[in-house]
């Protein structure tokens, strides 16, 4: 019997021969720059993971042409702008329901950039840099010849800046991932919890409310063409923006306050500081804080609740 056909396919189990070099060298292995190529891809995808994962660098503090700004290095997406400060409510500081302020104080910034003063013959504002953002001290003096009531605020602005050379007036943001032009990314913290702050009406703090209704006229205020009254009122002292690559969240806060409002032409977040009530030559001392950090609006809530546990 013939046995060739029945071993015809047992070549297949022999290793192949190798191909005749002139040298007698093993050829190249030509998957290796393929293996090369995936190892180098695995090494930047672990490195771009790696950026991703790392914690940011600590907050630090700048010079602005308003006050001061507050970055973290290498991370120009983030930076923020505190204007110090921008308007007076009920009797503050001056008489009258609305009155502007003013940012032309000395300033100092120490070498570090991690501490800042404002010094002003009425207040002494402080700030100094912590983890996720930084820490306010305000001490108010009233140098005036009336008594400030119990709702008399003052207005700073935190905002993501102007492009030089803007008009100040509708200026055009100097770092657009904190603008939130659309108004979905910014929240105040309502009865129900944090709620969109989508206009530019006032929330006042409902533990205040009573009285702030009491000097309105004709159930108006000096302000309410430009700044009307919500309905919904606010039940603590927080504004919180996201920004808008979702990598970044950013906060203003004080420990009591009058009211919260925002997007003006500064894309600004406004956390109205409560400062009386306070006779003549009275004094008193308010915390506050800034937040900046990797994070959401959640994230923010609970560093606030952390800070401010009342």
């Amino acid at each position: 019997m013939s046995t060739g056909p029945a071993f015809a396919g047992s070549d297949r189990l022999k290793p192949a021969a190798m191909p005749h070099t002139s040298s007698g060298k093993r050829p190249a292995d030509r998957r290796r720059p393929c293996l090369q190529q995936h190892r180098l891809s695995l090494a930047i995808l672990a490195a771009v993971t790696a950026q991703a994962l790392a914690p940011a660098a600590e907050p630090r503090l700048v010079e602005w042409e308003r006050g001061f700004g507050l970055q973290i290095p290498g991370e120009p997406a983030a930076d923020m702008y505190l204007w110090i400060y921008e308007w007076n409510m009920f009797e503050a500081m001056q008489p009258g329901q609305h009155t502007h302020g003013t940012y032309k104080f000395p300033r100092r910034l120490n070498a570090g950039r991690t501490e800042a003063t404002v010094d002003a013959p009425q207040f002494q504002f402080t700030l100094r840099t912590v983890a996720n953002g930084a820490e306010i001290t305000l001490q108010v003096t009233n140098r005036t010849e009336h008594a400030w009531p119990a709702i008399a605020g003052i207005i700073p602005c935190w905002n993501p800046g102007q492009v030089p050379g803007t008009d100040p007036s509708m200026p055009l943001p100097l770092n657009p991932n904190f603008s939130d032009p659309w108004r979905n990314r910014t929240y105040y913290l309502s009865a129900g919890g944090l709620a969109p702050l989508d206009s530019r009406a006032l929330h006042f703090n409902t533990a205040i409310r009573a009285a702030v209704n009491k000097v309105a006229a004709d159930g108006g205020y000096a302000f309410s063409r430009k700044w009307p009254s919500s309905g919904d009122d606010a039940v603590a002292g927080l504004l919180v923006r996201e920004s808008e690559d979702g990598r970044w969240v950013t906060g203003i806060a004080w420990e009591d306050f009058l009211s919260v409002q925002g997007h003006n032409p500064w894309s600004c977040l406004h956390n109205c500081v409560r400062i009386g009530p306070l006779k003549p030559g009275e004094s008193w001392t308010i915390r506050g804080r800034l937040y900046l950090f990797r994070g959401t609006k959640e994230d923010c809530l609970a560093e606030f609740r952390r800070d401010f546990p009342k």
